[in-house]
């Protein structure tokens, strides 16, 4: 009885059916994690809340998280595939008894022995086991498959690597969020799918109850030919799109609505009617956009500001920019936010003006003219979030290497940071509008509609703590 030695050379080499003897074994051991779960989910559409739901798992009968049966299947498939007989191996046949779950952290051991050889047709049987880290048997059964008869000696292909967009955060975001009465939400010229269709998501999703503010006849259309039913919902007909945003405005205004929402109409549009002297939502804050966004592959959600309404703020605007997204943060549970002031370099350089902007941020920061938040640069990019990067550059800092909130130079430059998170690294990004007296709920028709909805989120989060806590000052006519 021969076990198969462990190739480490990077090759990947079969055993034929005349080298395979009756009681020749391989094995190889593997620990179950969340990702392992998750991936295999991902890859078969097996999303049983056993195996994906926590607090589910622990009202079912094993009382906590456990792997998809076939997960342990696959491996008994891998050691046949990779090891014995390994390449050119055929599937005939499987038959297995599961015995336990598999939960997480266990590891198992799988193992697969020779049992039976058939040479008239080049077919092995294999007994196929598997057990815990405890001895216990989880999977016991066996195998036939069609031997190879050339020998194979290949390259080891590396596996993949795969990025998982998980977005348990702005799932967490939207359960917060739906507990109380959904507000009431001017919707600005929802004139297409996209911004009909996030509106009524949004409705069922129990955050709004939207009033849609545009002409009639085109939202009507727009409805029709997406098979979206809005006979429930309040229409406010407006013309044209300048009209529907003084018309949102003013249902704001008169407190008819508390959210306001932009649908299909130009940004710069809704927010001229926002900060015209009589609209009566002013406040003395520079109004400012901020991405909150789930990025898979980071530890913690970030908050990109301003990529949607300040071209090229002041050092002024950047401080008003700065403590909106500080009292974002705080209103999602974050004490006291660490603050990136983002440029090309580390240190101050005169002919970089936004280092010298954030060196002066800073000292605002020091004196109390922004609170709230450990506010810190210029940092580059890898150094705010990277500390192996910050450690790297001998950067001493509260901030770097762990910031939550990313204030970039201009509009061009967050613009294209936040829709490089979301296209490249797979990032949900939701956006709203901070500085005003009501939260105004702003994103693009290219963002999902998960995005839509935790955007509204969001807003209804902000809107609701804002009757516990005073707002900035308005701002006279």
């Amino acid at each position: 009885m021969n076990a198969l030695p462990v190739d480490i050379s990077g090759f990947i080499e079969n055993r034929t059916f005349d080298e395979i003897e009756v009681g020749d074994h391989a094995s190889l051991v593997r620990t179950l994690s969340r990702r392992d779960i998750e991936l295999f989910a991902a890859m078969s559409g097996d999303v049983n809340p056993a195996h994906m739901d926590p607090v589910y798992a622990r009202t079912d009968m094993f009382h906590r998280v456990i792997a998809h049966g076939m997960w342990s299947g696959a491996l008994i498939s891998a050691v046949l595939g990779t090891e014995l007989p390994g390449p050119g191996t055929i599937y005939l046949s499987q038959d297995l008894h599961f015995h336990a779950p598999v939960g997480l952290g266990d590891t198992v051991t799988v193992t697969v022995t020779a049992k039976e050889k058939f040479a008239d047709r080049q077919s092995i049987i294999f007994d196929c086991r598997c057990s815990n880290q405890k001895g216990e048997e989880v999977i016991l059964g066996t195998a036939e498959v069609k031997a190879p008869l050339e020998k194979i000696r290949r390259p080891r292909i590396e596996l993949p690597e795969i990025r998982l967009g998980n977005h348990d955060r702005f799932r967490e975001l939207m359960a917060r969020a739906s507990f109380g009465a959904s507000m009431a939400t001017a919707v600005v010229h929802p004139c297409d799918e996209v911004s009909l269709r996030a509106a009524v998501d949004a409705a069922k999703a129990g955050l709004i109850v939207p009033i849609l503010v545009g002409p009639n006849a085109k939202i009507q259309i727009a409805a029709k030919q997406a098979g979206l039913d809005i006979s429930a919902m309040r229409i406010v007909d407006a013309p044209h799109s300048h009209a529907a945003a003084a018309a949102a405005v003013a249902l704001v205004r008169n407190g008819e609505a508390r959210l306001l929402m932009k649908g299909s109409l130009h940004t710069d549009e809704l927010m001229h009617a926002v900060v015209a002297s009589d609209s009566g939502l002013r406040t003395d804050r520079r109004l400012s956009h901020v991405y909150l966004m789930d990025v898979p592959d980071c530890a913690r959600p970030l908050m990109v500001t301003d990529a949607a309404i300040n071209i090229a703020p002041t050092l002024a605007d950047k401080r008003d920019i700065i403590q909106n997204a500080i009292d974002l943060a705080h209103i999602m549970g974050l004490t006291m936010p660490r603050v990136a002031v983002l440029s090309a370099v580390e240190t101050v350089n005169p002919a970089i003006p936004s280092t010298v902007d954030a060196a002066a941020l800073c000292k605002m920061a020091e004196r109390g003219q922004i609170t709230g938040g450990l506010v810190d640069g210029p940092l580059a990019f890898d150094n705010a979030i990277s500390a192996e990067a910050a450690r790297e550059k001998g950067i001493v800092s509260p901030v770097a290497g762990m910031a939550d909130i990313l204030v970039v130079p201009d509009l061009e430059s967050g613009n294209m940071l936040a829709k490089q998170l979301t296209f490249l690294a797979g990032a949900d990004a939701a956006g709203i509008v901070m500085g005003a007296r009501v939260p105004i709920i702003l994103t693009s028709r290219a963002d999902s509609p998960r995005t839509h909805v935790a955007s509204c989120a969001v807003a209804v989060l902000v809107a609701r703590s804002r009757v516990a806590r005073p707002l900035p000052m308005p701002v006279e006519a």
